[in-house]
């Protein structure tokens, strides 16, 4: 029987936004996201998904999704991926890198390309407050109202119940891991949990992020 890839705020059907370990014929993606002009199987926000049942999913994938969240409403999404993952579920987070952008703004540099996206170049500005062009054209849901660096979203995913988290940086982003634990016993509610500083998220699990991606903690 195939496992499940709920893959939210999936955007437009594209093969290639799955990551390559949830590509093979053993999963089944669910596209959830909140536009319906993408026809995702599910319409929905993050941050409340009913149509989706608890303990149903085995694999969560959030790919630049949940800095268009305003800061309050993270720790509402994290605790619903948990809520439909599998116990040892997976969930996937990636998320802009706040750290060198904000360094280059603070320098009076927020024009500074960081990197050339399809889209074309990426400022540190557009990192840290969303892609200006697009927003410029309309597109305001591109706009960012929250930002992370890795050591806050290890924090959060851990408060929602993540265990096993890791994380490295690719390409100016985060690419984190969390797993759900069966049971909550620490007296904040959060999962028991190692802390990430050993080892990448490659291992020794599959490499989920591009290569080139450092790995810090």
């Amino acid at each position: 029987m195939a496992r499940t890839l709920l893959h939210v705020g999936c955007g437009a059907r594209n093969p290639e936004k799955v990551p390559p370990p949830f590509r093979g014929a053993e999963w089944r993606e669910i596209r959830l996201d909140i536009d319906p002009s993408v026809e995702p199987d599910v319409v929905a926000s993050i941050t409340a998904m009913p149509e989706v049942a608890a303990d149903s999913i085995d694999a969560v994938v959030c790919a630049h999704s949940l800095e268009h969240l305003y800061a309050h409403e993270v720790p509402l999404a994290l605790r619903e991926f948990r809520r439909v993952l599998r116990t040892s579920g997976v969930l996937l987070v990636v998320v802009p890198d706040l750290t060198e952008a904000a360094a280059l703004i603070a320098k009076g540099l927020p024009e500074h390309v960081l990197y050339e996206a399809k889209a074309g170049p990426i400022t540190a500005y557009d990192v840290v407050f969303g892609y200006t062009r697009a927003i410029a054209r309309g597109a305001t849901q591109m706009a960012h109202r929250s930002g992370f660096v890795p050591r806050q979203l290890m924090r959060a995913m851990e408060a929602a119940g993540f265990g096993g988290k890791k994380w490295m940086l690719a390409r100016h982003n985060i690419w984190a891991l969390g797993f759900r634990a069966g049971r909550r016993t620490t007296r904040r509610g959060c999962v028991p949990a190692s802390d990430g500083r050993r080892s990448a998220v490659s291992s020794p699990r599959p490499r989920l992020a591009p290569s080139g991606g450092t790995a810090l903690d």
